[in-house]
């Protein structure tokens, strides 16, 4: 006989008897979880040494505090209560960047480099609360006109920034005390962004800058992009580059990417692997990015050799590879003569110079590595590239090809699928006059969506679907580190795309993307130990105001969802696809809470 407590849940969510079984599966295994937690506890503090750092049993404990909230929150849910709004974040967490604390690095001992790279294992429990926009923040100009103004209040920058700094006002003008232009001509090289390109183009043996993708020449890795100029550029010769630059309380390079509607995230590489596979990359670019490829042995350079592609291109261009006169002679040697001296080791060959710009080609051929001295730098092996935020690793990725992959049954079903999302998905989101709760509504055409992020790529099939149907939209794809690694196959595409772990925030600033999309991304964390609370968070966290969420997956997840994100305020309905499967859609929309 079923118990008062079962038919409540019944009644309250009218779910098939099967899905009624996943939701208490899913609940069973948090509570077991909880349970089992602080047994694990003690056989974890008998066995660790005392010397073991102090955040690290606080992040543990932390993890199982987390999940007996979870639990709490979830026993909630399925007895059909309703839970609480978190509340709004204050005025110091507008522009707040998780993992990002380079006092408390330093305070924790890491030099070196090591204290500007990315540690969420030092990261404080916080308040749980919703980040809310500055003041001044006005939802961006559509595509094309948002990638060359942008509203000054959207990104942590000043005027007196801007006026201080004689570098900035060579690319950018205030037009008037809201907005930013952005020069595409100026600032970035000598005579522009388009004879720059045209001039890399030339020296790869190209007629023309238009045809980098003939030359298969069509995912670039732009590393310190400066304000995006010669990325901007690159998108409209249909390429795909792919901004990184470190960590910048102000003024920050990605920040301004990505504000205007450009492929970029906060990455670099002093001390960690960036989160790319082996072989990403045609072409790595580097154009007064301050990075000194010489130090720690070469090791920086060496992470460029494992992310760049047999027979891609190595670009350098920086003022300092002319000698200073008044220098020792032992100190005239240029970065561009250590790197050329280096070079050799991993088997590049200087191809072309022209002017401050260098460009190296790493070889297709595998019997170059087998021809070097035994001195030479060796290749890796099996495990030495684990590509999410591990230790530089002191070999190079050598011409191992991509493993062929099936994923033509993945395409067709979301052909199909895609033509159902379209239908569904286009009177809310890509429709003529989509919500807006804004006082300004924007001029024709009204569709808003630019910047997405696929958070369950798989083969990359949502950014192939967006590209058929004619959207102005690029995607970053994003392969959770612990589901099948199909990034490879998705770089291979010439599309954008990273490893994650969604246990972690992403990193990027808040208010950076356009819509989120994840299907089935909660059955596969559901088995991972980690708040899906902290997820919805985060996801609104790095989404825009009047930005969309589009979730799939199965119908008793989509409920527990859709509860979810009523306590992040955001507005969502659930679509039935109409396809005799228990699959739903939850879409969301993000208000723009005002001040």
């Amino acid at each position: 006989m079923r118990s008062s407590w079962y038919k409540s849940v019944s009644s309250v969510f009218g779910l098939r008897p099967r899905i009624r079984g996943l939701l208490f599966f899913i609940v069973g295994v948090v509570a077991l979880v909880t349970i089992l937690a602080p047994l694990t506890s003690n056989s974890y503090d008998s066995s660790t040494s005392s010397t073991l750092v102090p955040n690290i049993y606080s992040n543990y404990r932390r993890i199982k505090e987390q999940a007996a909230v979870d639990y709490l929150d979830l026993r909630s849910l399925s007895l059909g209560a309703s839970l609480k709004e978190f509340p709004l974040c204050g005025k110091e967490r507008e522009s707040y960047v998780p993992c990002y604390n380079i006092t408390g690095n330093l305070l924790a001992g890491l030099q070196e480099g090591e204290e500007l790279d990315r540690h969420c294992e030092f990261e404080r429990e916080k308040e749980r609360c919703v980040v809310r926009p500055p003041r001044d923040y006005k939802i961006p100009l559509r595509w094309p006109l948002g990638r060359d103004i942008i509203w000054s209040g959207n990104v942590k920058i000043t005027k007196d920034q801007f006026l201080s700094s004689g570098t900035v006002t060579t690319r950018l003008m205030l037009l008037e005390e809201n907005q930013i232009t952005f020069h595409s001509e100026d600032g970035l090289v000598f005579d522009g962004v388009k004879d720059y390109a045209r001039q890399i183009a030339e020296m790869i043996g190209l007629g023309s800058d238009t045809e980098f993708a003939q030359a298969g020449v069509r995912t670039v890795l732009d590393i310190g992009c400066g304000f995006g100029s010669f990325g901007a550029h690159l998108v409209s010769l249909k390429l795909m580059p792919i901004c990184i630059a470190e960590y910048e309380a102000t003024g920050s390079q990605v920040q301004l990417a990505l504000e205007r509607g450009l492929p970029a995230m906060i990455g670099n590489f002093f001390s960690k692997q960036l989160p790319y596979p082996a072989l990403s990359f045609d072409m790595v670019h580097c154009a007064q990015c301050g990075t000194t490829w010489d130090i720690k042995d070469a090791m920086l350079l060496l992470e460029v050799d494992r992310v760049l592609k047999p027979g891609g291109y190595f670009v350098l261009t920086s003022p300092t590879n002319k000698a200073q006169g008044n220098l020792p002679d032992t100190k005239k040697t240029s970065i561009s003569t250590r790197v050329d001296e280096l070079s050799k080791k991993i088997c590049w060959s200087l191809t072309a110079q022209q002017d401050e710009t260098f460009l190296w080609q790493k070889t297709v051929d595998s019997s170059c590595y087998s021809s070097r001295s035994q001195a030479s730098i060796p290749l890796c092996k099996d495990g030495d590239s684990v590509p999410y935020y591990h230790p530089l690793v002191p070999c190079i990725s050598g011409t191992t090809s991509l493993k062929p992959e099936e994923f033509f049954e993945d395409t067709q079903v979301w052909r199909s699928a895609l033509r159902n999302y379209w239908s569904l998905l286009t009177p809310l989101i890509f429709s003529d006059h989509p919500k807006r709760p804004g006082d300004e509504d924007p001029l024709p055409p009204f569709n808003m969506i630019r910047n997405v992020m696929d958070m369950n790529a798989r083969f990359g099939n949502l950014n192939a679907a967006l590209l058929d149907e004619g959207k102005s939209a690029w995607v970053m794809n994003v392969v959770p580190v612990k589901a099948r690694n199909t990034l490879p196959i998705i770089l291979d595409r010439g599309f954008a795309g990273v490893l994650h772990d969604w246990c972690e925030p992403f990193p990027t600033y808040p208010r950076t993307y356009d819509m989120l999309h994840a299907n089935e991304l909660l059955t596969h964390l559901s088995s991972e130990r980690c708040s899906l609370m902290d997820l919805f968070l985060e996801m609104d966290r790095i989404l825009r105001p009047e930005g969309w969420v589009v979730l799939s997956d199965k119908v008793g997840v989509i409920e527990m969802a859709r509860a979810l994100a009523a306590r992040v305020r955001w507005e969502s309905r659930v679509i039935d696809l109409q396809d005799g499967s228990d699959q739903r859609l939850l879409v969301c929309q993000k208000p723009f809470l005002k001040k």
